[in-house]
């Protein structure tokens, strides 16, 4: 006959539920954590991309013979499979031999456009 003592060995219902819990949220915490990595590793390729599109457009400024109006201009280019808007503004500076350029790149809806700003001569 037994004595009465019980070899219990293992977990109780209890804490198996308890234990799972605290699994499932952890495991949650991970997948959220891996789609913000995700959406943020893809606003960056775009961010980048923008910014080689802006760099293009300055190129395109600084190496043409005739020196922008001065006002605002807009346009449409493709680059890297995506269509990227831009917007120009040109404005004269103290110095009458020097203008400013802005630019502005928008990409896809929601992303952060890209702004780059530079000085170009006057000839």
């Amino acid at each position: 006959m037994g004595d009465g003592r019980h070899n219990d060995e293992g977990f109780t219902l209890l804490e198996m539920l308890v234990a799972l819990a605290v699994f499932s949220l952890a495991a949650l915490a991970l997948v959220r954590l891996q789609g913000v990595t995700l959406r943020t590793a893809a606003d960056l390729d775009s961010k980048a991309l923008g910014q080689i599109v802006a760099r293009n457009l300055m190129v395109d400024v600084q190496t043409d013979p005739i020196p922008p109006s001065v006002g605002e201009e807009a346009g449409d280019v493709d680059n890297g499979g995506r269509r990227w808007h831009w917007s120009r503004t040109v404005k004269p500076t103290d110095d009458a031999r020097l203008l400013q350029v802005d630019l502005t790149i928008d990409g896809q809806p929601g992303a952060s456009p890209v702004v780059l700003s530079f000085v170009r001569t006057v000839e």
